[in-house]
């Protein structure tokens, strides 16, 4: 039992020192990384059930130092049912984004960023017609990345002042706008970071 823990103990040493010999470092001109949040939301009261999942994966490049242009998708797919009905809804869309990185080869980075994107949705009722609508929108933030190790870093974002317009897809349909500073953290993004 005792060479086994000591066995044990010895692996774990290596392991932990051998990890802090591996370096960590941050972005630099010409990295290329990817990175995605994936969210799920569900809620039940009584019989009403609503679910929701969005994914977002996207692409970078750093073109200077600091500054990295790249582009995003945005996939959301969710349903409410009231116990007598469910209704669908789905949409998609696609953003460009350049972000300046503050301190972008250390181990940790804040970073600001401006989104410009455009999408589509459809809004399924469970009686009645389907309707589908056109969205466009331009969202400044902020946000911080965290290296793990000299590829894998952990990221947030926080998309805080916005324009954002959503039109129904529809013969004389007048779009309905939206311009605001979100204070809250309901726009938080939590997401996984591979550089190569």
């Amino acid at each position: 039992m005792k060479k086994v823990l000591l066995t044990a103990v010895a692996v774990f040493a290596f392991s932990f020192a051998n990890a802090q010999e591996q370096e960590v470092s941050g972005f630099s001109q010409g990295s290329v990384f990817i990175s995605g949040s994936v969210g799920f939301d569900s809620s039940t009261q009584g019989d009403a059930k609503s679910n929701d999942i969005t994914f977002s994966p996207s692409f970078g490049y750093f073109v200077t130092e600091n500054i990295a242009l790249g582009a995003r998708l945005d996939i959301n797919s969710g349903s409410d049912d009231n116990g007598v009905a469910e209704t669908k809804n789905s949409s998609f869309g696609a953003n460009v984004f350049g972000r300046y990185y503050f301190t972008p080869a250390s181990q940790f980075s804040v970073f600001g960023e401006l989104a410009v994107g455009f999408g589509s949705g459809k809004f399924e009722p469970a009686v009645g017609p389907e309707s589908k609508y056109n969205t466009f929108g331009v969202n400044a933030g902020v946000g911080v990345s965290y290296f793990l190790s000299s590829n894998f870093a952990i990221e947030a974002g926080w998309a805080g002042l916005g324009y954002n317009s959503e039109k129904a897809d529809a013969p004389g349909a007048e779009a309905a706008n939206t311009f605001g500073l979100n204070v809250d953290m309901s726009s938080l993004n939590l997401g996984l970071v591979y550089k190569f």
